[in-house]
């Protein structure tokens, strides 16, 4: 008997997972109003590893998971002290130099933000140059220098310590005014089953829920150190704010770095592109004024031993503190590609043909060119989901949370 009950064990274990998995099924469905009618993609979710059938072997795993929880954390740690001696501390000193002040800053924050990665699991990051053309070949090298515009799309903080590494650049975030456009209701055929529902069961249709169908005006932008736009990550614009408001021109006339924009404004979950706000309106294509660089970061699926990088809802205090954690417990590296255009393909090449990509009437038209190209380099699907549209997820989120 003893026998069989060590045997009923495992089975048993097998079934409360079963069980818990159907619930986060479910669970899931809630959201579902966000889902996109034409990819069937929810952007805002936070990707979940698909169960595996070792249960056991899974919690045989959790002191493992705690020991290098601990280790790494103590490692971060280390390396924030140690980047905050160097840049807040030895570059202060040296104000009165100011070459060598920023030979030093640039030198710390690359190489911490490294360290972090390397610490974090992404041991060997891919860097490639996809090309539209094939067999076509690339002389100008991928090197953005004062003032240039790097656009790219945005899933996590950990996109923001690669750039911070690989450029060092500026961050910057525009200031939108709030969204003037009609308000349209979810309900679509691919939103429309829902297994499990009943009048009472307390989860809205799709119906119910309403999203903003355009983006909002642009103000200005304004500057946001490393660790503000760390924190930033998650987050909608209309939870940032910034007294210091410039328009992107006078920003890359007096910058000393690169500038990173992120048109989406806010970070997704990596599966889709969001629609991007008209963060170059007025703009021409191709554009002259200045040279831009575009680029995709994409991370593999989560597994039950790695936890995804994607960061699309912020932690509700010391974001993203709790996201760090998780990605501290993982046990798998941590798989990141970085996909590139070739800068003789950008919009502000001389050899851009605006005729090569169909650009929609928009007061935009930098913009839409830049994200038909993040699309085909980075090979995803674009949804019609915004940060207006995120604003909404969030308060039903925390809602349903409460």
């Amino acid at each position: 008997m003893l026998t069989n009950v060590h045997l009923a064990l495992p089975q048993t274990y097998c079934c409360f997972r079963s069980l818990k998995i159907s619930t986060k099924s479910l669970s899931m469905e809630k959201f579902s109003a966000f889902r996109d009618p034409g990819t069937g993609i929810q952007p805002f979710l936070l990707p979940v590893a698909a169960s595996d059938n070792c249960g056991p072997f899974t919690t045989l795993l959790l002191p493992i998971r705690g020991t290098v929880l601990i280790l790494r954390t103590i490692l971060i740690v280390a390396i924030f002290l140690l980047y905050c001696g160097l840049h807040y501390g030895l570059c202060t000193l040296l104000t009165p130099i100011p070459l060598l002040r920023r030979s030093l800053s640039r030198l710390a924050t690359r190489l911490m933000a490294r360290l972090a990665l390397y610490v974090l699991g992404f041991v060997w990051i891919r860097e490639e140059i996809v090309a539209r053309r094939r067999g076509k070949p690339h002389e100008i090298p991928w090197c953005p220098q004062a003032g240039d515009i790097i656009v790219s799309n945005w899933s996590s903080w950990v996109d923001v310590l690669w750039m911070a590494y690989r450029f060092d650049p500026m961050f910057v975030m525009p200031v939108l005014e709030e969204p003037k456009s009609s308000i349209t209701n979810l309900d679509s055929p691919p939103v429309s089953y829902r297994p499990g529902r009943s009048r009472h069961s307390g989860v809205p249709s799709p119906s119910s829920l309403q999203t903003t169908t355009s983006c909002s005006a642009v103000k200005g932008f304004y500057q946001l150190s490393l660790f503000s736009m760390i924190w930033a990550t998650g987050h909608t614009p209309d939870r940032l704010s910034s007294n210091s408001i410039s328009q992107l021109k006078e920003l890359r006339q007096s910058a000393e770095r690169p500038i990173v924009v992120f048109p989406e404004c806010t970070t997704s979950n990596g599966r889709g592109l969001l629609r991007f706000v008209d963060v170059f309106e007025g703009a021409r294509v191709p554009t002259r004024q200045f040279k831009v660089f575009i680029m995709c970061i994409r991370y593999d699926p989560p597994t039950p031993r790695r936890s995804s990088p994607s960061h699309p809802i912020a932690s509700p205090s010391l974001n993203p503190l709790r996201h760090l954690f998780m990605l501290s417990a993982s046990l798998s590296l941590q798989p990141m590609s970085i996909r590139m255009l070739p800068p003789s393909e950008s919009p502000s090449s001389a050899l851009f043909l605006a005729s090569e990509v169909a650009v929609d009437s928009t007061t935009d038209s930098l913009s839409e060119v830049c994200v038909l190209l993040m699309a085909r380099i980075g090979k995803m699907k674009r949804v019609r989901f915004g940060w207006e549209d995120k604003v909404t997820f969030l308060e039903f989120y925390w809602s349903r949370r409460r």
